[in-house]
């Protein structure tokens, strides 16, 4: 079956709802979602969103404060883009009806590792949730938003997969989860905002959706990707067995939250000057290495001493589901250990989200637009959202629309049904394990080596299967983690220092010459 609209937008997260909103009142837009509207990474976001609110702080401080988290790799004028959008990025959510909380003075701003003031916005300790809801509704109630919930993006249609010669992207093939059919979806302007990929890694704090979807498939489109081997692992998620994925604000650190040793000490002091309030990047290797050095499952962070009514009324969630679980927050400290959080590389893009295929955009954190540098500075990444979404929304507007050409339907004459699932679970648990293993907080050569080599080996049963079998949900997201596996995998071991995120007990020193590493599907280079 073949759909026809103004735009796609695959991806239902803060990038891709903010997008659809702001193009409803111009255009026809389908957005696809892999589950429900409200599965995303951008609903599990906690802390808030950064920006220059406050008269005492500046936009010049937040810029240096994103330089400084991502080791100067940050791009300047992507920076300066983002952070003076800020504040007009804040009034359009308050516009929209987001509860941001509130003060004496006005909204509350909140302070998180690595800022040099409270800049940062939120709902009490659900900022994503609540900017989550608020937008799902009004996207239901649009009549120009045609929401395609339960289905996953298969690849991209370009001019090279139709025949036409033209290196432009016409929309997408589509699975409809439910009915197996692969429907095909024609734009004439296509937006990626598919998120992250921490579900290649064996521990995170991502949704199951952060498959890495939109990287691989522009990758397969023909676009450049950029810094991949940048993998976020957030200093904090929660340690418990019954507990999947559940984050512990960077907030709790912001608002005197202490990480202690099992017999009570502190261990950061000696760590970075900084103290619980170091970039995130640097408070995650200090876990990784006081658990690898004492043969800890986890480290405790400690905001008991915040006292009961400061606990649950700035942390009323975690606070919450710490209870939940037998933890009493406001009594006893919180088992925490790193794990991954949020890609800061991906699909290169310029300052209106354009990638190298004419009418594809990208927005969030499946792009690489140069403002996280070598490490993403707390809650900047929904501040990004808004402000790059906004910016593709503007370009694909001020284009003279264009016909779009016949396009073919998917083609399963020669596919069967699968017959081995156990296969693929079994593959996508062996990637998760070996990636944390080999390319996690801290890497090494040689570790790098057995993950390529590994990722080899998978990368050819998955070739055979996408050849034999008709396409499945669990068949398209392997595929594509162990595309963006490979691409993490041949990004670090390219980078021959340490920088940021990316620690190499080989290379532990910083190169002098500082450069963003840059793939193409045809050969790869530095930039």
């Amino acid at each position: 079956m073949v759909h026809n609209f103004d735009v796609l937008i695959i991806g239902s997260g803060l990038a891709g709802q903010s997008a659809a909103l702001r193009l409803a009142g111009h255009c026809r837009v389908a957005l696809i979602s892999k589950r429900k509207l409200e599965d995303s990474a951008s609903g599990w976001a906690q802390g808030g969103i950064a920006a220059v609110l406050d008269n005492q702080d500046s936009i010049e401080a937040h810029i240096r404060d994103t330089f400084v988290a991502g080791a100067w790799l940050n791009d300047e004028k992507a920076t300066r883009f983002v952070v003076e959008n800020g504040r007009h990025a804040i009034d359009w959510l308050i516009e929209q009806g987001v509860p941001f909380t509130k003060d004496q003075s006005g909204y509350h701003l909140t302070r998180e590792g690595g800022h040099s003031a409270r800049r940062v916005i939120h709902v009490a300790d659900a900022t994503g949730a609540a900017v989550q809801q608020t937008l799902t509704e009004k996207v239901r109630n649009n009549p120009n938003i045609t929401v395609f919930e339960d289905h996953i993006a298969v690849d991209l249609i370009t001019g090279s997969k139709i025949g036409n010669g033209e290196n432009r992207c016409y929309g997408a093939y589509v699975l409809d989860n439910q009915s197996g059919e692969v429907l095909t979806m024609g734009a004439r302007n296509t937006l990626i905002a598919t998120g992250g990929a921490g579900k290649v890694y064996l521990f995170t704090t991502n949704p199951d959706t952060s498959t890495g979807d939109g990287i691989a498939m522009a990758w397969r489109a023909g676009c450049r990707v950029a810094n991949m081997e940048f993998i976020q692992f957030h200093p904090t998620c929660l340690y418990h067995p019954n507990a999947k994925s559940f984050l512990i604000s960077e907030a709790v650190r912001g608002e005197g939250g202490l990480l202690k040793l099992p017999d009570g000490s502190r261990f950061m002091p000696e760590h970075d000057e900084r103290c619980e309030l170091a970039p995130r990047d640097i408070v995650a290797r200090a876990i990784d290495f006081e658990m690898k050095k004492r043969g800890l499952d986890c480290v405790y962070l400690d905001i008991s001493h915040k006292g009961e009514t400061f606990i649950r009324e700035h942390f009323p969630n975690i606070h919450a589901r710490c209870l939940e679980l037998g933890i009493d927050i406001t009594r006893q400290p919180i088992p925490v250990v790193p794990a991954a959080h949020y890609t800061c590389g991906g699909i290169v893009c310029d300052l209106n989200g354009r990638t190298d295929v004419e009418g594809l955009y990208v927005a969030g954190e499946a792009s690489c637009t140069g403002l996280h540098g070598a490490n993403r500075l707390a809650s900047n990444s929904l501040l990004e959202c808004l402000v790059f979404s906004e910016a593709a929304v503007n370009d694909m507007l001020a284009q003279t629309p264009r016909q779009l050409p016949v396009l073919p339907q998917w083609d399963e004459s020669r596919v069967t049904d699968a017959d081995e699932e156990v296969v693929i679970s079994h593959n996508w648990d062996e990637l998760r394990r070996f990636m944390w293993d080999y390319v996690g907080i801290v890497r090494t050569t040689k570790r790098l080596q057995r993950a390529e080599h590994r990722v080899r080996l998978l990368k050819q049963e998955i070739h055979e299967f996408y050849s034999h079998f008709r396409v499945s949900h669990d068949l398209i997201e392997l595929r594509n983690l162990v595309l963006t596996a490979e691409l993490i995998i041949r990004c670090a071991m390219h980078r021959k220092e340490s920088r940021g995120l990316h620690y190499s007990r080989d290379f532990p020193e910083l190169a002098r010459r500082v450069h963003n590493t840059v793939l193409t599907p045809a050969r790869w280079e530095n930039s």
